[in-house]
């Protein structure tokens, strides 16, 4: 059945995959930003699609839509944004939440929010698991982010036990592909755009630290299944890809599949709160979505130069 659904930050980097797949699925599509970190032409195909429907708001600001769903992703996703104006980043995750748990709740609609590893900290327990509370800085300077996604998570539990909002929590995992913006600071984006130029592949630390790397359509995928999952499974779920690489492996991955580049690994100061591992318990995405990854770092990186080898 053809569904109204709302997309916050739908011309982001996950956003604008998501709109995309949601159209493919014959839904009504309306896409809510702002641009601050969310591009026009991620969407500019979609513009010719009569079920798609594009509105530039703050979602800090309140919206009166009718709509049956609506997907929560609204929010600076990378250090170099969300650290560059750390007050609206913590703005956009509980305002803009609340917003759109008071719209859900007007309108009786299903909320998808769309969580983080982040809220993890710097991990104790690994791999993660759902139950763990995390080992997190409350005043450092990603807290603007971790905190902001850890509150709007009570929010949504809270609106759902007070108020009876039909609610869904994942938490995503490292994850890359097309649309990814070329200056914002993520790993996979930062080595593929450095070999491009030829510019030194920077590795902050040693590169030991390690990090699980997901491909944007196995993300879109378990964001889809969750959403319309209709058991009494609200979560949160980790949505990520459980295979373990260290950055130093990633940036020499990079460099074989962009044989022609002239990078050399250049090892800078680690950044503070950077955290050490970061690597997803699947079992509860596995059993409750039948879920799983599908697409190896290897291919997805292939699909990602790619992208960047023609902007």
């Amino acid at each position: 059945m053809t569904k109204r659904i709302l997309v916050t930050g739908g011309a982001g980097f996950i956003g604008s995959h998501l709109c995309k797949r949601l159209l493919e699925d014959g839904n009504e599509v309306i896409c809510l930003d702002n641009f601050f970190t969310g591009n026009k032409k991620n969407i500019i195909d979609l513009f010719n699609n009569k079920n798609f429907e594009f509105i530039r708001h703050d979602v800090t600001q309140p919206i009166l839509l009718e709509v049956d769903q609506i997907y929560n992703l609204a929010c600076p996703a990378s250090p170099v944004y969300y650290q560059h104006n750390p007050v609206k980043t913590i703005k956009t995750n509980v305002l803009g939440t609340l917003n759109m748990l008071g719209l859900a709740k007007r309108v009786k609609a299903r909320i998808l929010q769309a969580s983080t590893s982040e809220v993890y900290g710097d991990p104790k327990e690994h791999p993660q698991k759902e139950t763990y509370w995390g080992n997190v800085n409350t005043i450092g300077i990603r807290s603007c982010y971790d905190e902001g996604k850890r509150v709007a998570e009570t929010l949504c539990m809270d609106y759902h036990r007070q108020n009876n909002v039909d609610i869904r929590i994942i938490r995503i995992f490292n994850t890359y592909g097309p649309n990814m913006h070329p200056k914002d600071g993520r790993v996979v984006s930062n080595f593929i755009v450095q070999a491009l130029q030829n510019k030194n592949i920077t590795i902050y630390g040693n590169g030991s630290q390690t990090r699980s790397f997901q491909y944007v359509d196995d993300l879109v995928k378990g964001m889809i299944k969750m959403m319309n999952n209709d058991s009494n499974f609200i979560g949160p779920v980790n949505i990520g890809n459980p295979g373990e690489f260290t950055i130093k492996e990633l940036a020499e991955m990079v460099l074989k599949l962009i044989p022609e580049s002239k990078s050399k690994l250049v090892f800078k100061p680690l950044p503070s709160d950077d955290p050490r591992q970061r690597q997803p318990n699947i079992f509860l995405a596995k059993k409750k979505l039948n879920w799983t990854p599908k697409i190896k770092l290897e291919d997805g990186l292939k699909k990602t130069i790619e992208y960047f080898r023609i902007q």
